[in-house]
């Protein structure tokens, strides 16, 4: 069973495990070559951050890819300040999880919540946002369900409008559950290396 399969390859990957700024920072490194990087909240256990990397072909470092949390604004120099006010309007879409749900919130939506319409596509497996006023349309998928390969529900998502930010919430079906459950009680019997140990880099 594909849960049961991504279960294991967690457990069986190389982890390291650090303290920092009130984060439990963990790099997995999978017999792949894939690595991930997941941050929680210590004191909650709510996850804050999941990103992946994998090896070029020529075997570098490729580039991070933030599956939760936001992704970090580059460093501008002060000849492109002008150019980022002028998109500071456009629509922002992150992930930010919840202990039972999907979360995504999509900012700089100002129309009405009557205008949007959430659907899940399961033959394409994802879910899709559309406004009647033809201003936004976004596909968007759920890796952990393509991971574990369980079917995407109707019934389990619903969404909300306020402060010009459409969140939308796909409730997390009860294998995904098990399998965090499992993962955070590895996760703290963990020995958790001191803040700054070179070991669990992460950047």
């Amino acid at each position: 069973m594909a849960v049961q399969h991504w279960l294991e390859s967690l457990k069986a990957s190389k982890k390291t495990c650090i303290l920092q700024d009130g984060r439990r920072k963990v790099h997995y490194l999978f017999s792949d070559g894939k690595e991930m990087v997941e941050e929680y909240d210590h004191k909650k256990h709510e996850l804050l951050v999941r990103k992946w990397r994998q090896k070029s072909t020529l075997g570098a470092g490729g580039q991070w890819e933030i599956e939760v949390g936001e992704t970090q604004a580059p460093v501008v120099g002060v000849l492109q300040t002008d150019f980022l006010k002028e998109n500071s309007s456009n629509p922002v879409f992150m992930r930010k999880d919840t202990k039972t749900s999907f979360q995504w919130r999509i900012r700089n939506l100002p129309y009405p919540k009557d205008v949007y319409s959430v659907t899940v596509n399961k033959t394409e497996r994802c879910c899709i946002v559309r406004t009647s006023n033809k201003k936004y349309y976004k596909k968007f998928t759920i890796p952990d369900l393509d991971r574990c390969q369980l079917e995407l529900d109707d019934n389990a998502l619903s969404f909300a409008h306020a402060n010009n930010t459409l969140i939308i919430t796909y409730e997390k079906p009860k294998e995904i559950l098990l399998v965090e459950e499992d993962l955070l009680k590895e996760l703290k019997s963990m020995k958790t290396n001191s803040e700054g140990d070179v070991e669990c880099k992460t950047q």
